[in-house]
């Protein structure tokens, strides 16, 4: 029987029976189940490639691969972490210094002496002392009052002692170290001019009221010595000493009786 058809419409449709459906289930395609392990590992290839795509641009560079070694190319990046590849091929250099260092308070308190030398030195040529005589070995050194120490004759430099000490060295030919009189062989008892008679004594050398060219002209009411140059006829004598003025060479004409005591040169 032929199928009836509706005007307008194609053939008549109508309700499959149960054994058709059935046939038209079995012959259909079954879905393939998913697998979840290849769904995550898919998972993670996608946020690895968003990770790597949002590193900063000098990570890693692919443009030009000379850059990059292969092993360095091989490193695994971290997911969602941040890291750069650097190359085998890469050295470390060492970070080299300059060799600054910074000036100790000893090298400044010696660059302060330096100075204060200099200035002494640049006084002692301006005052004429060489000119009137004087071969006192150390005019430029720091004095007690500038902070100085003792000289190689064990006195304090620019003091009136060192510089009787050493006419008395010179005037014997001891002009260099080991000297015949320092502090020890010569007032070993004290070293202020005050005690100066006192280790004339000790040693036995001769004390006068007479002065002659060479002696110490001895002043222990004042602490002082100064050296005789000369003896001048009108009573007068002659003195040549440091520190009558503070710290400086001096000469000065002065009465005999002025004098207390005159120490003849030491023997």
């Amino acid at each position: 029987m032929a199928a009836r058809e509706i005007e307008g419409r194609g053939p008549a449709s109508r309700k499959l029976r149960r054994n058709e459906l059935a046939l038209m289930r079995a012959a259909a395609p079954k879905a393939q189940p998913k697998n979840p392990l290849r769904a995550l590992a898919t998972m993670t290839i996608v946020g690895g490639l968003f990770a790597v795509a949002g590193l900063p641009a000098y990570a890693v560079s692919t443009a030009d691969p000379t850059l990059v070694s292969s092993s360095a190319k091989q490193s695994a990046l971290a997911v969602g972490s941040q890291s750069i590849v650097v190359s085998a091929d890469a050295t470390v250099t060492a970070a080299t210094r300059d060799g600054y260092r910074a000036t100790t308070q000893a090298e400044l308190a010696e660059m302060t002496k330096d100075q204060l030398r200099a200035q002494n030195n640049a006084d002692y040529l301006l005052s004429g002392a060489r000119e009137m005589g004087d071969d006192y070995p150390w005019p430029y050194e720091l004095s007690s009052r500038q902070g100085g120490g003792l000289s190689p004759l064990n006195y304090y430099f620019r003091e009136c002692v060192d510089f009787v000490a050493w006419r008395l060295n010179r005037d014997q030919g001891s002009y260099s170290a080991p000297y015949k009189w320092v502090w020890s062989t010569l007032t070993p008892t004290g070293g202020n001019a005050s005690q100066w008679e006192y280790a004339w004594e000790q040693h036995g050398w001769p004390i006068s009221d007479t002065p002659i060219v060479g002696s110490v002209a001895w002043f222990g009411w004042s602490n002082h010595v100064a050296y005789v140059k000369a003896i001048n006829g009108d009573g007068t004598v002659l003195v040549e000493e440091y520190n009558y003025v503070p710290g400086i060479y001096t000469q000065r004409t002065i009465p005999i009786s002025s004098v207390e005591k005159f120490l003849y040169p030491p023997s």
